[in-house]
């Protein structure tokens, strides 16, 4: 592991900024201490950081362990809960591929009678993910962009399973090992949550943590909102910059795919839109795109409908048709939604061609289970062109409206109000005009 020689990672949010305090190291270089658990024993070679934890050595294993490498990293901090906490997720993650591995941890006791607790951990050798980024500037291929993070994604869809958040998902805690592989670690702020409303979140960074959060008006943190800090992760790597926040409106300029556009664009959107937790973001970066294609509808009375894109007549023409042909206009696609009609994209959509709002909002209905026929505009008013359902009178003897008729059926058009007879019993449907 290997933390930068910042401030503390996360902070309070009320918190108010103070001058750095000059480090006042914890352990001497080539100090050996020893651990009673294991009884193995590292040399401190330097201080390689300071995080909101504690700090962070560079040291060399003494003796032999098949399991210990010989070179790792020594946390050590005097607080007993963040200590116990990240021992604890350290066991939990036990060899996955995906989290920086805990070896040992064991206390120290000081010669005035205090305790410094120490953590054995990996040794991530090119530093944290925004180090990284700083220092080196070749870009990162989409494809390896969606493998590491679904590779990170695994670490926290763990931690959701058990209904635990971890909430501190920034550019520091994700390190890059051997290959450029990505692997997260600094699990001290991880929280369960007694059920899915969340837990009340009091620390956090500003850097990626949500702007309902920032703002006051989300009270509790949620596993979407962990989703929100990935989108945050994704977007910087994509972008080879960790040094600021990414926000929705910079997610077109970024320099990838439309359909990884579209999945940054929801992480970061709308809170009620976001992936639900981890295994359902990791589904999106591994699967392929859906084609958006133009599906049939034989008619639009009852349907609920909604327009997309540029259309060749006004809005307002187009939502009186397809009232009069018996459909319920929204101005949006919603659960209640069964049409859509798409016309032209708009070249300013918020994730290219296919990336409009609405039409990513489609896409997550369908992914819900909701069925949505998608029309194209000649589709549409083709079937504006429609006669609506005849009204139908059945008879006697007598005929209607004032003229005697045979044994029939009489009726008024709804559209066109002309007299029709349809013979006998026989039934009178929507017809396209002559």
């Amino acid at each position: 592991m290997s933390l930068p020689s910042t401030a503390a990672t996360t902070r309070a949010v009320s918190a108010t900024r103070r001058a750095a305090r000059p480090i006042v190291p914890l352990l001497q270089v080539d100090q050996v201490i020893t651990s009673p658990e294991t009884r193995l024993s590292y040399r401190i070679e330097h201080l390689v950081g300071q995080g909101g934890f504690g700090q962070v050595y560079l040291a060399q294993r003494r003796g032999r362990s098949s399991s210990v490498p010989e070179t790792l990293c020594i946390k050590i901090s005097r607080r007993m809960d963040g200590w116990l906490r990240e021992g604890h997720f350290g066991r939990l993650l036990e060899g996955h591929p995906r989290a920086i591995q805990v070896y040992d941890m064991f206390p120290m006791v000081e010669p005035d009678g205090s305790f410094l607790y120490c953590l054995a951990m990996e040794y991530a050798e090119h530093g944290d993910l925004s180090a990284f980024l700083a220092r080196d500037s070749r870009r990162w291929t989409e494809p390896a962009v969606r493998r590491e993070i679904a590779g990170i994604l695994e670490v926290l869809g763990k931690l959701h399973r058990g209904q635990l958040l971890h909430r501190d998902l920034t550019p520091v805690n994700v390190f890059v090992c051997a290959n450029r592989r990505l692997k997260l670690g600094d699990f001290g702020i991880v929280r369960q949550q007694s059920d899915r409303r969340g837990i009340t979140a009091r620390t956090m960074n500003a850097l990626t943590a949500p702007s309902e959060f920032l703002d006051g008006a989300a009270p509790k943190w949620q596993a979407r909102d962990d989703v929100y800090q990935v989108g945050q992760l994704l977007a910087m790597l994509v972008k080879g910059d960790a040094g600021s926040r990414i926000r929705t409106a910079d997610v077109r300029g970024l320099a990838c795919s439309d359909h990884l556009k579209e999945i940054i664009y929801r992480c970061l959107g709308e809170r009620r839109k976001r992936f639900d937790d981890a295994n359902e973001l990791i589904e999106a970066l591994r699967t392929p795109p859906k084609l958006l294609k133009a599906g049939i509808q034989r008619s639009l009375k009852g349907v609920h409908l909604a327009f997309t894109g540029i259309l060749t007549r006004r809005r307002t023409e187009a939502a009186d048709a397809a009232r009069r042909a018996g459909a319920v206009v929204h101005s949006g696609p919603s659960a209640k939604t069964t049409v859509v009609v798409r016309g032209r994209p708009n070249p300013l959509q918020a994730a290219g061609r296919d990336g409009g709002l609405k039409l990513m909002e489609i896409k997550r209905l369908r992914a819900k289970g909701i069925r949505i026929t998608l029309l194209n505009e000649q589709q549409f008013w083709e079937l504006t062109k429609r006669r609506c359902s005849v009204r139908v009178v059945r008879v006697g003897t007598f005929g209607t409206f004032g003229t005697f008729g045979s044994f029939g059926t009489f009726g008024r058009s709804a559209r066109s109000g002309r007299t029709v007879h349809a013979g006998g019993n026989a039934a009178l449907g929507c017809t396209a005009p002559p």
